[in-house]
């Protein structure tokens, strides 16, 4: 684990500017790609949904709250887990101050298919206060691709399936309980009971939401795994726990880790 090279100022600032046009080229590539995003179709999601939180039950629409707007966090934690995957625990940390999302007319929530109960202890043990709904007796995670089970629907995760999860060797995610990933939906205008379905993203597709590694991809050692340059600051790519548990537990493995390193979404 070495450090950069020590150069004159003169020389590190040449270095700066030449990234900076590296940096002025994603921004415009990520300008192109939320046009996109924005600009893509929806479908009506026509299954009568519900949900249960500490306010009781809820339908998909009521999620809402009375905004226009729904992200769904698939937050993974099956029914007699007690406690959620350490990486979807890791993207719950990162959620923030919800009343800047609800300025803009959205809703943030997460959704587990463990039972009300479980999700409500362990909310309480990580300090999380982000609305948080069982999806259990509903097929909404299968029908989102994030709970995984042929007996319940075709298995589809980050738009393969099984077989084509398999081709390209992330056959241990065919297998998988449960997986990651961030939905979004809208109501129409006016708004009623109809809910749209506009996108969704799995995989490496919700990095952009984790604060933690987007602050560590700022530094020289990057986010420590091991992988495209980065040294290994212990664990690789499993170096992710539970924020209360780093002291004393052993890391935890995750499906989030079966992607292979620095692969497509």
């Amino acid at each position: 684990m070495g450090t950069p090279e020590v150069v004159d100022r003169a020389t590190w600032l040449a270095a700066r500017t030449a990234l900076l046009e590296l940096e002025k080229e994603e921004t415009r590539w990520r300008d192109r790609i939320n046009r996109a995003r924005r600009a893509m179709p929806a479908v009506r999601v026509d299954q009568p949904y519900e949900f249960r939180g500490p306010d009781g039950q809820r339908t998909l629409a009521e999620l809402f709250e009375g905004r226009r707007q729904l992200i769904v966090l698939h937050l993974m934690f099956g029914p007699g887990w007690g406690r959620s995957c350490p990486g979807c625990a890791f993207h719950a940390d990162a959620i923030g101050n919800l009343a800047h999302l609800h300025a803009r007319d959205t809703t943030l929530v997460a959704v587990s298919r463990a039972p009300e109960s479980e999700l409500a202890a362990f909310a309480r043990r990580m300090g999380w206060t982000f609305p948080w709904y069982s999806s259990a007796g509903s097929t909404f995670n299968y029908d989102f691709g994030v709970s995984l089970d042929e007996r319940v629907a075709p298995i589809r995760w980050n738009y393969r399936t099984a077989d084509e999860l398999r081709q390209a060797g992330l056959g241990a995610l065919a297998e998988a309980e449960e997986l990651n990933g961030v939905s979004v939906f809208l109501r129409p205008d006016p708004p009623g009971d109809t809910v749209l379905h506009t996108y969704s993203t799995y995989g490496r597709g919700v990095e952009l939401l984790l604060s933690t590694y987007m602050w560590l991809d700022l530094t020289p050692f990057g986010r420590g795994e091991g992988w495209d340059g980065m040294p290994d600051l212990g664990g690789g790519r499993t170096w992710v726990r539970l924020h209360d548990e780093y002291a004393t537990a052993p890391t935890a493995s995750c499906e989030h880790v079966f992607d292979e390193p620095g692969g497509e979404r």
